[in-house]
Parts: C-alpha cells; sequence; structure tokens
C-alpha cells in the first residue's frame, strides 16, 4: 500500500514537472524593450499601400504569448538604443571641396507596426551588430548626399541646421528600413586642405577689424566729448569772466557817482578804460577760445589747418586788443579834455594844485635836512613885471601876518581871485647833500 502511495505521488510530480516545461515551452514573456515573433501562422496585416496584406507572422510587443506547437516559432528583437559612430572621409561639399566629417547618431528598431514589420523582414534572426553595420552604411550614405548640398561655411558654422537636413534625408531611408533614428550630432568638421582653417582666420581677421574700428570710433567719441566738454568749460569760464568785469566796472561806475568834479570824470574815464580792456580781453579769449578748438580739431584731421587759423585768431586778438587800448586811451584824453574845457580858467590852477606836492617834493629832495613850514607861490607875471616887488611885496605881507594877525595876502586874493595860490604843504625834511669826508653843508632847522 505504501508503495502503491510512494509509485503515485512521483507519477504526479512527474506529470507537474512535464506540464510545466510543456507550459515554459509554449508561454513566451516579452519585456517592454522587445518584441516576440510567432512565425508559422497566417495573418492579414493591412498596409498603407495593401489594405489585404497577410503575413506569416504575429507579433507580441511587452507582455506574453503563446507559442502552438509544432506550428510556430519564435524569435525575439531587441529594441533598445544603437550608438553608432559615424566617419566620413573626403566627402565633396557643395563648391568640391573634400570634407571630413564625424558625429554619432542614435539609432534603434522602430516599434510602429509598418516600420516593425519592414524591420522583421529584413533583420530578423540578425545580431546587432549586423543591424548598426547596414544603419552606419545608409547614415554614411546619407552625409555624402547632404554634404554634397551645403557649403563647408555652412557645414561648420550652422551645424544644427546640418543636423536637420540630415535627419530628413536618413528618416525616409531608415523607415524603409524599419529603423527609428532618434538624434544625429555632428562632432567634428575638418579638411585636409585648410580650407575651413583660412575661414576661420578670415573671420578673425574680419572679427578684429571690426573691433579696432568700434574701439576707434569709440576713442574718436570720447574726444569729442571730451573737446565738448572742454569748449563747454572754456566759454564758462568766459562767460563768468565777463560777468564779472561788468560787475566790477558797474561797481566803479556806483563809486564814481559819488564822487564830483575831476574824480567823477576821472573815475569814468578809467571805468570805460577797465570796460574797453575787458571787452578786448573778451576778444582775445574768444579768439583763444577758436584756437584751442580748431586745435583740437587739427590733433585729429588738419594739423596745418588748425595751425593757419592759430595765426588768424591771435593776429586778430592782438588787433581787438590794441584797437580797444587805443579807443579806452582816447576815450580817457577826451573825457580829461571835457573836463578841464567845463572847468574854465580853475582848470590850470586845479591841475597845478594837484601836481604841486609831487612837485615840492621832487625840489626838496636837492636841498639838505631843512624844516619848511610854508611855501607860497607867486604868479610868474607878477615876477617878471614888478623886479623884486612882488617878493618884497610877500615878504612884507607875511610879517604883518606874524606881527598883527592882518593877513593881507588872503584879503589880496579875495579881492583879485586868481592873483596869487598860497598853498600850504605839510613839513618836508630831506636829507642833506653830504661831501665824502665831511659833514652837511647847512645844519637842519633852517628856515626858508
Amino acid at each position: 500500500m505504501g508503495n502503491l502511495l510512494l509509485v503515485g505521488a512521483v507519477s504526479i510530480l512527474g506529470s507537474l514537472l512535464v506540464i510545466g516545461l510543456i507550459i515554459s515551452r509554449i508561454i513566451y514573456i516579452c519585456p517592454p524593450n522587445q518584441v516576440l515573433i510567432f512565425s508559422g501562422g497566417h495573418r492579414k496585416v493591412p498596409s498603407p499601400t495593401d489594405p489585404d496584406r497577410v503575413v506569416g507572422y504575429r507579433v507580441v510587443q511587452g507582455g506574453r504569448g503563446i507559442r502552438i506547437p509544432l506550428i510556430e516559432v519564435v524569435d525575439r528583437m531587441d529594441l533598445t538604443n544603437m550608438v553608432i559612430e559615424l566617419k566620413v572621409q573626403g566627402a565633396y561639399s557643395k563648391g568640391g571641396i573634400p570634407l571630413n566629417v564625424q558625429g554619432v547618431a542614435n539609432v534603434k528598431v522602430s516599434s510602429k507596426s509598418i516600420q516593425l514589420a519592414n524591420a522583421i523582414e529584413r533583420f530578423l534572426s540578425m545580431t546587432r551588430e549586423q543591424i548598426m553595420a547596414v544603419a552606419r552604411e545608409t547614415l554614411e550614405g546619407n552625409l555624402r548626399g547632404v554634404l554634397s548640398t551645403l557649403t563647408p561655411e555652412e557645414v561648420n558654422q550652422d551645424r544644427e541646421k546640418f543636423a536637420g537636413e540630415l535627419l530628413h534625408e536618413a528618416d525616409h531611408d531608415l523607415a524603409r528600413l524599419g529603423l527609428e533614428l532618434d538624434t544625429l550630432k555632428v562632432q567634428h568638421v575638418s579638411d585636409e586642405k585648410g580650407y575651413l582653417e583660412s575661414i576661420g582666420r578670415k573671420q578673425t581677421a574680419e572679427l578684429l577689424k571690426r573691433s579696432r574700428i568700434a574701439e576707434a570710433e569709440n576713442h574718436a567719441l570720447s574726444a569729442e566729448n571730451a573737446a565738448m566738454n572742454l569748449e563747454n568749460q572754456e566759454i564758462a569760464k568766459i562767460d563768468a569772466q565777463i560777468a564779472t568785469a561788468r560787475a566790477e566796472g558797474q561797481r566803479r561806475i556806483a563809486e564814481a557817482q559819488t564822487r564830483k568834479g575831476a574824480l567823477i570824470a576821472e573815475s569814468k574815464g578809467q571805468v570805460m578804460a577797465a570796460v574797453a580792456k575787458a571787452t578786448a580781453e573778451v576778444e582775445v579769449q574768444r579768439a583763444r577760445l577758436a584756437q584751442v578748438r580748431f586745435q583740437l580739431i587739427a590733433d585729429k584731421v588738419k594739423p596745418a589747418e588748425a595751425k593757419k587759423m592759430q595765426m588768424i585768431a591771435q593776429a586778430k586778438g592782438t588787433s581787438a586788443k590794441l584797437i580797444e587800448e587805443g579807443k579806452a586811451t582816447a576815450t580817457a584824453i577826451r573825457a580829461l579834455g571835457e573836463t578841464w574845457a567845463k572847468a574854465g580858467d580853475s582848470a590850470r590852477q586845479i591841475f597845478v594844485a594837484q601836481k604841486l606836492q609831487s612837485l615840492i617834493s621832487t625840489m626838496m629832495s636837492t636841498v639838505g635836512d631843512i624844516a619848511i613850514d610854508k611855501v607860497t607861490v607867486i604868479d610868474k607875471e607878477l615876477a617878471t613885471n614888478g623886479s623884486n616887488f612882488a617878493v618884497k611885496a610877500t615878504v612884507a605881507a607875511e610879517q604883518l601876518k606874524q606881527m598883527l594877525g592882518v593877513d593881507v595876502a588872503a584879503a589880496m586874493q579875495r579881492l583879485s581871485g586868481h592873483a596869487a595860490l598860497p598853498i600850504s604843504i605839510p613839513p618836508v625834511r630831506s636829507r642833506p647833500p653830504t661831501v665824502p669826508g665831511g659833514p652837511a653843508t647847512k645844519p637842519p632847522g633852517t628856515p626858508t
């Protein structure tokens, strides 16, 4: 009885193992990055060109499928990415320049039904290396075709455009093979003739030229701004000088208006001379400003012309200054003449009175150290016609004034008005002339 149970258990276990082995041979699990191709049966797979297309296989992508024993055969196809390195040597570009291009492409078997059917028909039972070789040859052919339509400059400068046209060109051919091009990047473009290098040197020279032109323009603009700033500063300085001169002139005019007679005329003459001089100085400063402006321009453009303009400006400034100074001098003399004419007969006495102090100081410097209390000036005509009478009369009048207190000269002056003009000056003490090795000729304090 025990043996029967053991045999039964072994039979059941063996049956289960056989059933499991059979199931494992007919049930296939497909991961999402693969497809299972069950070949042997007939199935209708419509296509855009043939709606009634019938194929001898069925496809399972992701999931599981059951193989019909003795009728179907199962194959696997990998859908993972394949990295293909592209290298084309001596491919002629537009214009006949041979180029060397290196790039990398990411290719995989397409999971779309139509492209997958093409891939099954062409690559079933082929290894990945064989599929990659076919894709590489196809892409390199497309690469040569695209290069023939582009110039070396376009290939080197706009690689995105180059890669885009290559993708567009290769997609159609790869789709017919059942492959799908994910990405394509151009890594390096070169040539053995040095054409691209010469283009680079040309572009570098062009960039350098533009940089130098921009630098020169910036330098010129900076110099122009500096010149304009200097011009504005000079103009502001001249305006300030003009305003100061005008204010000073107005101040002097106001001060001169508080005086009378000859002082007013003299002050007006000085003020007019100062105004004329300031006007002349303004002309000179303007000429100098023109000189500076022309000099700044001449440093960059026309040195000879600037020098000529400078000499013209200097000549104009000098002539203007001389003319204005002459006008100022003439105005002052004219004002003095008008004052003299307005003063009438007293002008001469006023002029003599103004100059008498300096005259007496000059006279006293020739005598010794003598204290002088008073000097009396006698009209030349009285002294000439009256011989010594004028001198005697003067001495007598002075003695009467000292003894009796009667000022005869003042009384006569009031009567005549111009016969004598006594002028009192402060006591003057001058150095006595000395003889080498001897004392002074006169003792100090001797009256005259």
